[in-house]
């Protein structure tokens, strides 16, 4: 069975970058009957529980299921294991250098004009030396010896790829502390739960040759994994929902007002040939390829998830957002205003023209005003009540069409453009509506 993990960093809130990994991943897995392990990288000193119950809530937000759970800070015994298996198969060395030192010998050697490469200084040196270090109160940290290899495989986004291992640095894969780095709790992760499939950001292009050449010394089969690379996604320089993609949360976008559906499907789609439509996510899966994508980075169009959002705001009934409307908001509100509607939070200001107290501005136009408060009729009012005081305005003034509708839409509304009268103007009620026409005339 394929199996495929989606990963979470409960540090900070769940990014729209994040997000569209773990869909992607999900849909994959859907797609070919998989399974789905969800792996909290809670590791950090600065990961939370709150973070992780916030990001959990935002994934089944998006549609996104998963089958069990992992946790890492669960998980260090099994960590410990692996790094002692490494270090007796002697693919783990102890280094005491500091931060500073490294920083020093990387420029000098930029500045002779040489490889950036960890040199490997601590791997030569000699038991006694170690044990000098460590009686001296130094404590070593532990990096991976990589082969002496070139790693290939067959993405399935980028095709062919391969990174010669002599041109990275052996990573650190244990702190001076004991604790493991998040690369290689992941790789051992991966091993533990019988990953067949990843499909990751791009910028991990070279931690994946390090995580194959890992894996293979953990004892795995890395040339049965398979892997797919997605480009980014980056700013199309729009204005609206206007935030840098990276930093982008999923719940701003909530706030908001975007629909969970809507951004689950541009997430899913963007970028390939895929139609844009109000799809749920079996009907994604049922027909996702993660070859469709781009090797290229894919412009974050917010005019077209406010497209999406737009058709998802239309098919929702007043019970699936009753919760999120302003108090006091009904059935016959939300009918009226939906189909206007690019965010849900957008409700609000038309909650305020029908309910609340606007202030329209001054229209050119005494004598029509007059008239139309002359002929607006008593209630009780019919929902018919536009359509009849137009004709009846139509036919004591002339007027048809904008020339009509437009001041009269100005002065009950505010706006030049919105809604259906048809449908506000029973809500806005008659005082309301005779108390914005005068304040219009004057």
């Amino acid at each position: 069975m394929m199996r495929v993990r989606i990963a979470v960093v409960p540090t900070r809130p769940l990014t729209v970058a994040t997000a569209r990994i773990a869909l992607l991943n999900v849909l994959h897995a859907r797609r070919h009957d998989g399974h789905v392990l969800l792996r909290i990288a809670d590791l950090a000193q600065q990961a939370t529980k709150d973070h992780a119950a916030a990001i959990e809530q935002d994934l089944r937000w998006l549609g996104i299921a998963w089958g069990e759970t992992l946790r890492q800070s669960e998980q260090r015994a099994r960590y410990d294991a692996a790094a002692e298996t490494l270090k007796q198969a002697g693919r783990l060395y102890p280094c005491f250098e500091s931060e500073a030192e490294l920083r020093a010998k990387r420029d000098q050697r930029l500045q002779r004009g040489q490889s950036a490469v960890y040199d490997r200084a601590m791997l030569r040196l000699t038991p006694a030396q170690i044990a000098a270090a460590e009686a001296g109160g130094k404590r070593p940290y532990w990096r991976f010896l990589l082969s002496d290899r070139m790693v290939e495989w067959r993405d399935m986004v980028l095709g062919h790829r391969e990174v010669a291992l002599p041109s990275l640095s052996d990573p650190i894969v244990v702190w001076s502390d004991g604790q493991p780095t998040r690369a290689f709790a992941n790789c051992v992760d991966d091993l533990t739960a019988g990953i067949t499939d990843a499909v990751r950001s791009d910028s991990h292009l070279p931690a994946t040759a390090v995580a194959i050449d890992l894996y293979d010394a953990l004892g795995g089969d890395a040339a049965a994994l398979r892997f797919a690379h997605l480009p980014p996604l980056e700013d199309a320089g729009e204005k609206r929902l206007a935030r840098r993609v990276d930093a982008r949360t999923v719940r701003s976008l909530r706030h908001d007002g975007v629909e969970g559906a809507a951004l689950a499907v541009y997430l899913a789609t963007v970028g390939t040939d895929e139609t844009m439509d109000a799809t749920p996510i079996a009907g994604l899966a049922a027909r996702f390829d993660i070859g469709r994508f781009p090797a290229q980075p894919i412009p974050f169009k917010a005019a077209a998830l406010l497209a999406l959002n737009r058709q998802a705001l239309r098919s929702q009934d007043f019970a699936a957002v009753a919760d999120r409307l302003p108090t006091g908001a009904t059935d016959a509100f939300w009918l009226a205003v939906r189909d206007e509607l690019d965010l849900l939070s957008e409700a609000r200001g038309w909650w305020d023209v029908v309910a609340g107290a606007i202030v329209p501005p001054e229209i050119p136009e005494p004598d029509l005003l007059a008239t139309a408060l002359d002929l607006l009729p008593p209630e009780p009012w019919q929902d018919s009540i536009w359509y009849d005081w137009m004709a009846a305005l139509a036919s004591a003034t002339g007027r048809r069409g904008e020339a009509l509708a437009l001041p009269l839409r100005l002065a009950l509304t505010g706006e030049d453009s919105g809604p259906d009268l048809a449908g506000l103007l029973p809500l806005i009620g008659r005082p309301r509506t005779v108390q914005r026409l005068q304040v219009a005339a004057q």
